[in-house]
């Protein structure tokens, strides 16, 4: 290489060389980076369950053992596939006045990436998170807690109920998502169906469950959602108190 400066520089933003006529194309090489972009391609159009390492190659068209040089397993992956959706996230700085709020707008936020990609909030549940991106937003929830005025160990168990419940309630709303896809699957059913079925019970039997039929089936998921987290949030109680 030359010690000319200015050459090595013009080097570095000089065009590539054409390609012989007749040889063949260069493949892109296989990284991290790739990997997880394919399979959130594969969760996104075909679901979690699809997700393989050989499905995964397939997309990148190459081989599994290509994909072994970068990742483990299929752990691996799942780590990688949440630190990608966790990189998303925006967590503020806690304040102690509006703690609750904050939380609240950090798991809806991790709600909605899991309801993006159906089925992948398994991921979450299943892997114990070492990916720099996911223990971010970890960090920043126990940071947002412990400003609420919560003793350490209960900030951590209530970081996991949280989160625990948003991945539960993500991967309820993606199974029936995907079920109703299928005609053959008529026992999903909407909640108009639900309270003429309810209204219909032998009152002797469920009396309870046919006189309060609206109220039962009432509300959207995300309503539910809203529900869930507060009433986990209000068991909540500063230290001091």
């Amino acid at each position: 290489m030359s010690d000319d400066p200015r050459r090595r520089r013009a080097a570095r933003h000089a065009q590539p060389a054409a390609q012989a006529p007749g040889a063949p194309a260069r493949k892109r090489p296989i990284t991290v980076e790739r990997i997880t972009d394919a399979a959130l391609e594969v969760v996104a159009a075909e679901g979690y369950d699809a997700l393989t390492i050989r499905r995964v190659a397939a997309v990148l068209g190459t081989g599994p053992s290509s994909l072994y040089t970068h990742i483990v397993d299929k752990d691996d992956l799942d780590d990688l596939l949440i630190g990608r959706l966790y990189g998303g996230v925006a967590v503020p700085a806690p304040d102690p006045d509006a703690w609750r709020g904050q939380l609240v707008g950090v798991y809806t936020q991790i709600r909605d990436l899991y309801l993006e990609f159906p089925g992948v909030s398994r991921a979450a549940l299943a892997v114990v998170p070492t990916n720099l991106a996911t223990l971010r937003v970890g960090e920043g929830i126990l940071a947002i807690l412990l400003a609420g005025g919560l003793d350490p160990r209960t900030a951590g168990w209530a970081r996991d109920a949280l989160s625990l419940y948003v991945g539960a309630y993500a991967l309820e709303q993606s199974m029936v998502r995907q079920r109703r896809r299928h005609e053959d699957q008529e026992w999903v059913l909407g909640p108009e169906e639900l309270l003429e079925r309810f209204g219909a019970l032998p009152a002797e039997q469920f009396p309870h469950t046919r006189r309060h039929a609206a109220e039962l089936v009432s509300g959207t998921g995300h309503d539910r959602f809203a529900f869930a987290l507060g009433l986990l949030l209000d068991g909540l109680r500063p230290a001091a108190d």
